[in-house]
């Protein structure tokens, strides 16, 4: 090709494109112009957008604040974690005759503990014992629980120290009496003190009182929803002691008295956690160690295992709960909001019939007339979904704030960038595809017929 014949097409590409251009911007104004004439009928079109693209984004944000919680709930119990828990099983119709004279024998044993230690891909192993001892300092009685167990159970269960120390392995050793506190415990036993260095007395005289000496205080662990659940007590109204001091000071049996007669039950353990090497290994390692336990316990069920990772499992089947149906109540505002437009639009070329037929007299194409009201329908939807995008967001930072105030619970909610890109791309999908009838009807009109039209 000479030449010049490339530098002509070039010229003429050149302003081909331009010319375009300015047509596309001169087909945008108008068609904006055109929807400002009839605000409110514009705004009312747009209104299945707008609820859609809200929905959209209001169920995300409650399914991603849904998971985000439970992430930090699994934070904060360890990701790796595992426990083993007794429970009490149900007891016979005629138990309550001959309370007074059993001892009720269940829950995991110290042999459980040692089968257990010789499970593959295991880094930890922490025994618990609740001695449910009062706690008392002075006239104050606490709620607390008074529990037993090794120095490893701070970084197993990720108890934080606020301040002091926690108690060592020497202590541990030598069942030295000094204990940690809970954060809500230590508030309870001495609200207007510090408790480092100072003594409470746990215990009765139905057993033994241990003076102990607090020499750590724990922060605050925050748990709440399932993961208060999975514990089945307050942690921060915990009260941490050597388990060899609980052992020798307190044994394996419990002495409950209640209306006149005395519960006794023999318990070894309360809980055990495991620590797994790997988080793919939780779940396997879980599975073996409830095999493992149940061979030793052929009687009535008297323990259960727990593995935070399940909350992060429960939290995910919710939210794709949640996903569903925000795909559904999105889809039918969005199938609605469509047709809605094509409604509009349908009228909207009926009574433009006779610009229509002017603009084709003066030379406009077929593909003119169906880009101008394409424009129209996007310009709607696209519209609709910047509004639905502000009440969606605004209402996902609300929801938080009005659940708190109404029940005085935490509802967290979290917007992501994805089903606010997302759900305006299909805004904009969804007024070119409705819109797409009526332009093509628009297009297609007889150009005489319509200059006739009244």
């Amino acid at each position: 090709m000479a030449p010049d014949a490339a530098l002509l097409l070039t010229i003429n590409a050149q302003v081909y494109g331009r010319a375009m251009f300015e047509f596309l911007i001169e087909t945008f104004v108008m068609g904006v112009k055109n929807l400002h004439l009839h605000k409110l009928r514009s705004l009312l079109t747009a209104l299945g957008i707008i609820f859609g693209v809200a929905a959209v984004i209001i169920m995300v944000a409650i399914g991603e604040g849904t998971k985000q919680t439970a992430l930090e709930q699994l934070r904060q119990l360890g990701a790796r974690n595992i426990l083993l828990r007794s429970i009490k099983p149900a007891e016979s119709s005629d138990a309550g005759d001959n309370r007074t004279q059993r001892t009720l024998e269940y829950g995991l044993k110290r042999l459980d503990l040692e089968r257990l230690k010789t499970l593959p891909n295991l880094t930890a192993i922490v025994p618990l014992r609740d001695t449910e001892q009062r706690v008392v300092r002075g006239e104050i009685r606490a709620a607390a629980n008074a529990i037993g167990t090794t120095p490893q159970a701070f970084d197993v269960i990720n108890l934080r120290l606020s301040r002091g120390r926690t108690f060592n392995q020497l202590d541990y050793e030598r069942s030295t009496p000094v204990c940690v506190l809970g954060a809500t415990a230590a508030k309870q036993l001495f609200p207007f003190q510090d408790p480092i260095g100072q003594t409470i007395h746990v215990g009765s005289a139905v057993s033994s009182i241990v003076v102990m000496e607090v020499v750590g205080v724990l922060e605050p662990t925050g748990l709440r929803g399932e993961g208060a659940a999975m514990i089945n007590r307050n942690l921060d109204m915990d009260l941490y002691f050597p388990l060899t001091l609980a052992q020798s000071a307190f044994g394996d049996v419990i002495i409950r008295r209640q209306a006149g007669s005395i519960e006794r039950k023999q318990l070894e353990i309360s809980e055990i956690w495991l620590q797994a090497n790997a988080t793919e290994n939780v779940e396997p390692l879980a599975a073996m160690a409830e095999n493992l336990v149940s061979k030793s316990h052929a009687g009535p069920l008297d323990f259960e295992v727990k593995a935070p990772i399940q909350i992060l499992r429960s939290a995910e089947k919710v939210q794709e709960q949640f996903n569903y149906i925000m795909v559904g109540i999105a889809s039918f505002a969005l199938i609605v909001g469509g047709i809605g437009i094509m409604n509009i639009m349908l009228a909207n070329v009926t009574e433009r019939t006779r610009e229509i037929g002017i603009r084709r007299a003066l030379g406009a194409k077929r593909r003119h007339i169906t880009l101008q009201f394409l424009i129209e329908t996007t310009v709607i939807s696209l519209s609709g979904g910047l509004i639905g995008i502000a009440f969606g967001a605004g209402g996902a930072v609300l929801l938080p704030i009005l659940t708190q105030w109404l029940s005085s619970q935490s509802y967290p909610t979290q917007i992501t960038s994805w089903s606010v890109i997302g759900s305006f791309v299909i805004s904009g999908m969804i007024g070119i595809s409705f819109g797409m009838y009526p332009a093509v009807m628009a297009a297609r009109m007889n150009p005489i017929e319509a200059l006739r039209h009244e």
